[in-house]
């Protein structure tokens, strides 16, 4: 199998040429480019013919987000991650048409080398691998008023890779009304509470990232927080609320889309709508097709709109997708099925 040609860009020499030690000892991989200088890497791109870069955000003369709105749509079967400390200039990395992203060291609590590498080699054949699916320039179709829905509805989301982009693509298209929804975006922690953040700022709904207890009311999505904790739904006199619990990882994940669907299955049953969106792996498939024999109304995103065709495509291959959409066409979809 021919090995992932890989450049770094990155203006530290330390992160380089630690990154160059590390990575150069994978079977997989070649490295074919090492630069602290963007502009001077962005030259070298044709004749090097990287099938991946790894980027950092802050660099001088050309910091990563302009790397990737001016030059990489030069370029566009070379995919991009983001290897950056901890800021939210990652998710406007991802709105620019990088893959994925890693924090440094320097963001994250608890380093572990090993796993930080791990967690590279795996986003970097991801990402060799991944569709890059630039946003549209279509302006974003009004909201359709929703009078049918009730405290009973809910709608659950799951995603992985390029599913920063996805989740965003179809929640603004909920009014501030809408039914309440649970989201597992698979993300570092930190990453989940700075992602919630910048969703809310952009939709109509309040977003913020889930913390154990919170009511799951119409108008609100709630984003289970990344790390070690597991997220169910649950409800009481009251109606829904989130359970958040220290847990192992579920088909791979914590938190996983898997446990999420399956208590959405157990709890809300026809009332609820799943999702699940882009992602490698096949974390919510068993989930969703819970969701579908409990009578929810459950979507998956189609092939040519994903960055990762892998979730959603398990998904569809198991009958768990009662309907499969391009993103495009997702938001205003499940908002149809409240209005009367």
């Amino acid at each position: 199998m021919p090995k992932t040609r890989l450049m770094i860009i990155d203006d530290s020499l330390f992160f380089r040429t630690f990154l160059t030690q590390k990575l150069g000892r994978e079977t997989s991989i070649e490295i074919v480019g090492s630069f602290g200088d963007p502009i001077e890497a962005s030259t070298q791109i044709h004749s090097l013919r990287p099938d991946v870069i790894a980027l950092d955000m802050e660099m001088p003369r050309m910091r990563g987000n302009e790397f990737l709105r001016t030059v990489m749509p030069k370029h566009p079967n070379v995919k991009t991650i983001v290897i950056s400390a901890l800021s939210g200039n990652v998710f406007d990395a991802m709105h620019a048409g990088a893959i994925d992203f890693v924090g440094k060291p320097g963001s994250r609590p608890g380093f572990d080398e090993g796993q930080f590498i791990q967690e590279i080699v795996q986003k970097i054949k991801i990402a060799a691998a991944a569709h890059v699916v630039m946003p549209s320039a279509a302006p974003t179709s009004a909201r359709i008023s929703i009078s049918g829905a009730s405290s009973k509805n809910l709608i659950a989301i799951g995603a992985s890779t390029g599913g920063t982009e996805a989740i965003l693509e179809t929640i603004k298209r909920f009014p501030a009304n809408a039914p309440g929804v649970v989201i597992v975006q698979h993300m570092p922690p930190v990453f989940t509470k700075m992602y919630a953040e910048r969703v809310d700022r952009t939709c109509a709904m309040k977003v913020r990232e889930a913390q154990n207890g919170d009511r799951v009311e119409q108008g609100t999505a709630l984003i289970a927080p990344g790390g070690d904790m597991q997220m169910y739904l649950r409800q009481d006199s009251g109606g829904y609320y989130v359970y958040l619990t220290p847990g192992a990882k579920v088909s791979g994940h914590c938190p996983s889309v898997d446990v999420l669907f399956e208590s959405v299955a157990k709890t809300a049953g026809r009332n609820a709508v799943g999702v699940l969106l882009t992602g490698m792996g096949a974390d919510g498939a068993n989930g969703l097709a819970a969701m579908r024999r409990a009578g929810s109304h459950t979507i998956g995103q189609d092939e040519a709109s994903c960055v990762v065709y892998g979730m959603p495509m398990v998904a569809y291959n198991m009958g768990a997708v009662c309907e499969q959409l391009p993103l495009s066409s997702i938001g205003d979809a499940i908002l149809r099925r409240f209005s009367r």
